[in-house]
């Protein structure tokens, strides 16, 4: 079944997020869906379908940067597993980090992970005007960690289906 791309509107959401956000902190707490849907669709076997066709960072930076952009493409270093690994690890450590430091506070909570996502879209920005619009979906933390969930999924179903034709 082929699903349909939300790519060319859902960047409404993300500006949307940072401005009401910015006014109303507690909105924040939404961002949380924008953290766990890429990992749950591969989890669901989706694979990354959530960065091609629902993100709506990849929806804004292409459409509002493809004009600014520098177009240079991004380093290849930057694009090893190594690099993205360390960046995913990073981010969690500083959300968790920021999250621990909240005390449970929820309004704490809420502008820790809105300060997270509005702080991580400038640096999409950043390397969107720099590179190519939509460079920060290659290194992005969220789609790495969907890949590594995808291919955890893919591989036990593989196994799982081993195990089933040796009996």
């Amino acid at each position: 079944m082929k699903r349909k791309s939300h790519q060319h509107w859902s960047w409404i959401i993300l500006a949307s997020f940072v401005i009401i956000g910015y006014f109303y902190p507690i909105i924040g707490l939404l961002g949380i869906i924008c953290m766990i849907m890429p990992p749950l669709h591969a989890f669901l076997g989706r694979g990354k379908i959530h960065c091609s066709h629902y993100c709506p960072r990849g929806s804004l930076l292409g459409k509002f940067l493809k004009n600014i952009s520098l177009n240079n493409p991004l380093p290849n270093v930057m694009r090893r597993k190594f690099v993205k690994n360390i960046l995913l690890l990073l981010m969690i450590s500083l959300l968790s980090l920021s999250l621990y430091h909240s005390k449970g506070n929820i309004h704490k909570m809420a502008f820790s992970i809105y300060r997270f996502m509005t702080i991580s879209l400038l640096v999409g920005i950043t390397l969107g005007t720099i590179f190519k619009p939509r460079s920060w979906c290659q290194i992005c933390p969220m789609g790495h960690l969907s890949d590594l969930v995808d291919k955890v999924v893919k591989n036990g179903i593989a196994t799982t289906k081993k195990l089933e034709g040796t009996n």
